[in-house]
């Protein structure tokens, strides 16, 4: 048989990759079932045709056809200023803000359908128009499906930590995610994160410091004995060893987000003894 030939052959019975139908990067998320049942699945059923956005696909069932832009007065019939929340979970908090906030449209973005559906109880229950829902991975939908400069806010509120160093490249926040962020927020516009997790936290505030894009509205604030940075390190919490000399004094901390209600995830991690972390950022430039 020839070298050609020998080249061409899979290795070990594997076949050859096309490099089309895999993702640059390693998503963010964990893969979950869509299936849905009982009231979630009637109220995808009533809901969905019309609050849910279905862009055409590229590779899997949440990615976004690079040819796909979203058209916002289109989608929600009317201009108004546009929040994006990335991974709302069951929806509680951006379906809360949109009722409290009607004149802002809300657009969430979810990679588990029964979380959508789960949104779809509360717009219903609510009697509110101004939310639209997709189910995407994030970073494309910031990369391809939303114009420059589109975005007034950008909410990311308790996104997966990957606690595993080996894992941290999953991780959400980091420059590249900031990039696609910068690209979509308006200038002046606002970045707001919140995790649970001390070490994430520390990431999310380091990259963002170092990103030219980003201001700290916050700098200086909720350091020392006041944050709870410091709080978690000498008290040993998050399986730490206590640190009885660590001081945080950096800070830059936000104090919480009126709009971000107590969700269920975060009332277990207050339950469970850990702390939570709130960062606003403007966009510069």
């Amino acid at each position: 048989m020839s070298e050609s030939s020998d080249q061409q052959r899979p290795a070990h019975g594997t076949a050859p990759r096309d490099p089309n139908l895999f993702r640059a990067e390693p998503v963010s998320f964990v893969r979950r079932g869509n299936r849905l049942q009982g009231r979630r699945a009637s109220a995808w059923e009533r809901n969905a045709e019309q609050y849910v956005i279905e862009p055409p696909r590229k590779i899997a069932d949440t990615s976004v056809a690079d040819d796909f832009l979203l058209d916002p007065a289109e989608a929600f019939g009317r201009t108004a200023p546009l929040v994006v929340e990335i991974g709302t979970g069951l929806g509680e908090c951006i379906a809360n803000a949109a009722k409290d906030d009607p004149e802002r449209n809300y657009l969430a973005v979810e990679v588990y359908r029964p979380g959508l559906a789960q949104l779809m109880l509360k717009v219903e229950s609510f009697g509110i128009s101004n939310v639209r829902a997709i189910q995407a991975n994030a970073p494309e939908v910031l990369d391809v499906m939303l114009e420059e400069n589109s975005a007034d806010e950008i909410w990311i509120f308790f996104s997966d930590p990957w606690h595993k160093p080996r894992h941290h490249k999953r991780r959400l926040i980091k420059k590249s995610f900031l990039d696609k962020a910068s690209r979509v927020l308006k200038p002046g516009g606002t970045l707001r994160l919140a995790t649970d997790w001390s070490n994430y936290a520390e990431q999310m505030r380091e990259v963002l410091e170092a990103h030219a894009d980003f201001e700290n509205q916050h700098p200086g604030n909720l350091a020392g004995e006041d944050s709870n940075l410091t709080k978690v390190r000498r008290g040993g919490m998050e399986g730490f060893d206590p640190e009885p000399e660590f001081t945080d004094g950096q800070g830059g901390w936000a104090p919480r987000f009126e709009r971000r209600i107590l969700t269920s995830f975060e009332g277990k991690a207050l339950k469970a003894g850990r702390l939570v972390f709130d960062l606003a950022y403007t966009r510069v430039g």
